[in-house]
């Protein structure tokens, strides 16, 4: 039992620390198969693949707790000739403490791609977000709820607060890419609009994320199955938040198998499938630090599905990187 109390004491502290007093800050959810969640990462990635793509996430963060946290994502993205770049379409869903902090994302993208040279091209991107975040004060406990012997069984004395908000977020990213190696730097939140659910101010920290990598064929690249490696590299800061992820990907015909280290933090794990048309992976986050024994890790699924579409006679050089 006092483990139970000591999982939803710590679930109210994660989901209140950073909204109270009179300023505070929040950091992003995110998701470690980064490439699987192309547009979530950079918006610069909206058309890279050319044709129709749909992507599906869901992440399940610290599943040990009684409220976990849980984030799903949809998008839609594909190259139009017409505007020389590409559209996409997000949705982001994230839940805390079972429904009690709830932020909804709606997000449309433009990419613009210019050819530099015979090798290598940029995309530039564009996403506008709306979103709204609500707070179901019903659902937090609190210390003078407990009874020594017998759990929470009182009414709280703290007078409910809370409720819901709404804005306009603005982010962008840009990202150069050849047939070997590609390079991205994305920032989210650079308006930093006001989301607090209580009193005072509390603004989304600006978001600055850096990545690159690249891809290794391992024997003749005349074959399609031909084994391959993908050394890659992510940083992420925001507010005082610094994040460093180094990793690789190997993959061999449809399979595809990764390691990466989060600084501190975590061992990811990643094991996916991919034909032309389907992509399959799963991810699991082995938990280093001190939350490992309270936190069980963190599971991570994602589903990409490619549409065909009619070849162009306009020469197009698609992203050549990891799916998952």
């Amino acid at each position: 039992m006092v483990r139970n109390f000591t999982k939803k004491l710590l679930v109210a502290c994660l989901v209140l620390l950073g909204y109270g007093g009179n300023e505070a800050h929040a950091q992003d959810p995110e998701f470690t198969q980064f490439y699987a969640n192309p547009l979530y990462l950079n918006p610069a990635f909206a058309g890279t693949h050319r044709c129709p793509r749909i992507s599906l996430n869901y992440r399940n963060q610290w599943p040990a707790l009684s409220g976990t946290f849980v984030t799903q994502s949809a998008s839609y993205d594909q190259h139009v000739d017409a505007l020389y770049g590409g559209l996409g379409l997000m949705v982001v869903s994230d839940q805390a403490g079972k429904g009690i902090l709830t932020t909804n994302r709606v997000s449309g993208i433009y990419s613009y791609q210019a050819k530099i040279s015979r090798s290598f091209s940029v995309r530039v991107g564009a996403e506008a977000t709306y979103f709204q975040r609500s707070l179901d004060w019903s659902k937090l406990t609190f210390g003078d709820m407990i009874d020594p012997r017998r759990g929470f069984i009182y009414e709280t004395g703290d007078v409910p607060r809370g409720g819901s908000v709404s804005g306009i977020d603005i982010s962008a990213g840009i990202l150069g890419f050849s047939d070997v190696f590609y390079i991205g730097v994305a920032g989210h939140h650079l308006t930093e609009p006001d989301e607090s659910v209580i009193a005072g101010a509390s603004p989304i920290p600006m978001k600055l994320t850096g990545h690159a990598g690249a891809i290794i064929p391992l024997g003749n690249s005349r074959y399609s199955d031909v084994a391959s490696i993908s050394p890659n590299i992510l940083y992420r800061q925001q507010a005082g938040f610094r994040q460093l992820n180094m990793g690789m990907y190997i993959r061999k015909g449809a399979l595809t198998g990764g390691v990466w280290y989060r600084n501190k933090d975590a061992f990811i794990v990643t094991l996916g499938f991919q034909t032309d048309i389907v992509k399959f992976g799963y991810s699991y986050d082995v938990t280093v630090s001190k939350l490992a024994n309270a936190s069980a890790g963190s599971h991570e699924i994602s589903f990409q599905m490619n549409f065909d579409c009619k070849p162009k006679r306009r020469t197009f050089r698609t992203i050549t990187c990891p799916s998952f």
